[in-house]
């Protein structure tokens, strides 16, 4: 195992209820009601297919432009920007700093292969840029997840094999992600919705160092 591919929100950090109150504020402009069970929808795709999902549930994807699709995207982006601003070290999830220092030390490279592209500043607002080799940038893509592409321009990134890496996710399109790309996945969260990944944890505390390479030893038939 050279590299190990992470998914930022409910991974690294969980800014998952800043984006829900970014969208519901924008939704409640269009008139459109957002809950939390639609949230779920949103959580792994793009502001992009986000927004078409909400359009689209209040009968309104023709009624804008893709100039004006992009205005409202970049929209609840700037409400979202204004919410991330108090973000500090204290946001880290459980175990995960441990867990990039302990995998640092050991020489494995570290990548950033999540949609948002806030993920630079929020990783400067953790204190954990200095720990990543690469991150993905979003924008350059030609698809997202559950495409592979992100996840596989990840480890090109890093200029290391696909069966090299190991990806963490948290929502059903990452996993499909890093499936698609050839790698295993370890998923955090509820087995019913993740059951794809290799290995499924509850929590943020149970991705240790030696999880992950048994996960990718086993993916890759080492003894």
């Amino acid at each position: 195992m050279k590299a190990v591919l992470f998914d930022l929100d409910g991974i690294l950090t969980d800014t998952a209820d800043y984006h829900y109150q970014a969208w519901k504020k924008l939704g409640a402009e269009l008139g459109i009601e957002l809950d939390e069970a639609f949230n779920e929808q949103l959580k792994g795709i793009s502001r992009t297919e986000s927004l078409a999902l909400i359009l689209a549930k209040g009968g309104l994807e023709e009624q804008f432009t893709v100039a004006e699709k992009e205005a409202l995207a970049t929209k609840k982006n700037e409400v979202y920007k204004k919410m991330i601003e108090q973000m500090s070290a204290k946001d880290i999830l459980p175990g995960i700093k441990t867990l990039l220092d302990e995998l640092k030390e050991k020489g494995v490279l570290l990548g950033l292969a999540s949609a948002s592209q806030n993920g630079p500043v929020i990783l400067e607002k953790l204190g954990l840029e200095e720990l990543f080799d690469t991150i993905v940038d979003p924008a350059k893509l030609s698809a997202g997840k559950p495409h592979p592409e992100i996840f596989e321009t990840g480890a090109e990134q890093l200029n290391v094999s696909v069966q090299e890496c190991i990806g963490i996710e948290d929502a059903a399109a990452g996993v499909q992600s890093i499936n698609s790309a050839g790698m295993a996945a370890i998923a955090v969260g509820d087995e019913t919705t993740l059951g794809a990944a290799a290995k499924v944890v509850a929590s943020t505390n149970e991705l240790t160092v030696d999880l992950l390479t048994a996960v990718w030893a086993e993916s890759v038939g080492v003894q």
